[in-house]
């Protein structure tokens, strides 16, 4: 894993990033364009990580705080570097941010049919919450 480097996300990402979630990710969502994107970054410069090995993007995460609570999402891993410790390294890193902002506990955004992803998160310490849902409204019409 010494030739993983994880970084935050730039406005020079944007199409990449976007690129790679088509290829990496588990479902889509309704910020999944150029503006949304940008305006993650223009918020919270520090929210998207990056896991990039050899230059090219292995992986990525969404470590959100709102001051509140700290939000996980978007944990994907290129199918050519999954069981290599890229996520484990990315939700180190973010684990790291929350700490160095005050966080205190983190929640994570996990689809319920990603069986995959439930065997990735349990093995890096987490657990499904079961006396929660979420409930959701899209705000654009």
């Amino acid at each position: 894993m010494s030739d993983l480097r994880i970084r935050a996300a730039t406005p020079a990402d944007l199409d990449a990033v976007l690129a790679f979630w088509k290829e990496a990710a588990e479902g889509t969502s309704i910020s999944d364009d150029t503006d949304g994107v940008a305006r993650l970054i223009g918020r919270d410069r520090g929210a998207l990580l990056l896991a990039e090995r050899t230059g090219r993007l292995a992986g990525t995460v969404i470590a959100g705080f709102d001051g509140w609570r700290c939000h996980l999402y978007r944990l994907a891993v290129h199918p050519d570097h999954r069981r290599q410790g890229v996520a484990t390294a990315l939700l180190r890193a973010a684990e790291e941010r929350f700490a160095s902002l005050g966080g205190r506990r983190a929640d994570a955004m996990v689809l319920d049919r990603n069986e995959p992803a439930h065997r990735t998160w349990t093995a890096v310490g987490y657990a499904r919450q079961p006396e929660w849902s979420r409930w959701v409204r899209p705000l654009e019409a």
